[in-house]
């Protein structure tokens, strides 16, 4: 006799490919190209001018780049002579934008459950370089997002998600679920201000130093309506498999750190350790076994975003020496001499 097999409770792998660093699923895009055809567009056309096949637009597991969507988003804006676009947009869309990660989110048994899938599982399913955190305070919680790459200006994008995370937000909250406040880093203009409120149904500030939505801290601890016993256990074990299975090197945890914090200033081996949840002296060593220094990364994704952003021309070198947490051209010009043996310039007028 045949030994018995259990497939029905076992898959042989992933059931899609999980997005690397630097990656995002083109689920972003659900939904744009109908919003073109009503504005006279073609979104293949849009979406070939950023580098990408027309296929994103209708598979969503495709996998594009944060820089990408970020820029479509901006151009659709500009063409489309909407400076609101990513709210628009993300109206005409579900939180299933995220993938299966909002099934999960939906089948939790209370929201901070669902808040702790999204938060676990969004790097895993949709977007790796994204980061999504919850604040607790003692009236009030926060739901705050960031991607930690240097994508320049993605004002729109931020408007998107910030649309997606409160539907979500509200789908596993309830009827009774409201938002207390919105702040994001984009800068509206005063006489927008008004709609934008009216869409996400509370008070807006912007020129924020995160994007978030905040709630009462209670509703963390009320009941999921959509609550799901057996898919929560079902899915959140396969997640939790392919999470454990893609789970970034410490060296890839603390690229994606400097990426991230280089612009702000503020990027030092004391907060990437505590990023990371590791002391600095553990962090240190973890590097050390992997033969880096913190020192010796910030180095090179200093010079590599560099290189970019002088082959990309749309930035100026103050520009470009601020987005690398330089306070003054000079220091940005002897770096990248030492690195490349040119300066700045020179290696702009070459390109």
């Amino acid at each position: 006799m045949e030994p018995e097999h259990n497939s029905f409770f076992s898959l042989d792998g992933p059931l899609d490919v999980a997005p690397a660093g630097g990656q995002v699923r083109a689920a972003n895009f659900a939904g744009l190209a109908n919003l073109a055809r009503s504005h006279g567009r073609d979104a293949r056309g849009i979406v070939e001018r950023h580098g990408m096949e027309a296929r994103v637009l209708i598979d969503p597991e495709s996998l594009v780049a944060p820089q990408q969507v970020a820029d479509t988003f901006e151009y659709c804006s500009a063409i489309f002579d909407d400076p609101l676009f990513g709210l628009h947009f993300a109206s005409m869309q579900d939180p299933e934008v995220f993938g299966c990660v909002t099934a999960l989110c939906r089948s939790a048994p209370t929201v901070r459950a669902g808040i702790r899938c999204l938060i676990d599982f969004l790097p895993v399913v949709h977007a790796p370089d994204c980061e999504v955190v919850l604040i607790e305070g003692r009236e009030t919680a926060e739901l705050t997002w960031l991607v930690n790459a240097d994508i320049g200006v993605n004002d729109q994008a931020n408007y998107q998600a910030a649309m997606l995370n409160l539907k979500l937000l509200q789908a596993i909250g309830g009827p009774a679920f409201k938002p207390s406040w919105v702040s994001l880093s984009a800068d509206p203009r005063q006489s927008d201000l008004p709609e934008i409120e009216k869409l996400l149904g509370c008070k807006v500030m912007g020129q924020s130093s995160r994007n978030s939505v905040a709630f009462p801290v209670r509703a963390l601890e009320q009941p999921v309506p959509s609550a799901n016993r057996l898919l929560y256990k079902l899915l959140g074990s396969y997640l939790q498999r392919v999470k454990s299975a893609h789970s970034p090197s410490i060296v890839d945890k603390v690229n994606s750190y400097i990426r991230g914090s280089l612009a702000s200033g503020a990027c030092s081996i004391e907060r990437c350790a505590e990023k990371t949840g590791m002391s600095v002296r553990t962090l240190q060593s973890r590097l050390s076994a992997e033969s880096v220094r913190f020192s010796e990364l910030v180095e090179k994704q200093r010079e590599s975003l560099a290189r970019a952003h002088l082959s990309d021309r749309r930035l100026s070198l103050d520009e470009i020496a601020d987005r690398l947490g330089y306070g003054e051209q000079t220091s940005f010009g002897r770096a990248f001499k030492r690195w490349t043996g040119m300066t700045p310039q020179q290696f702009r007028a070459g390109c």
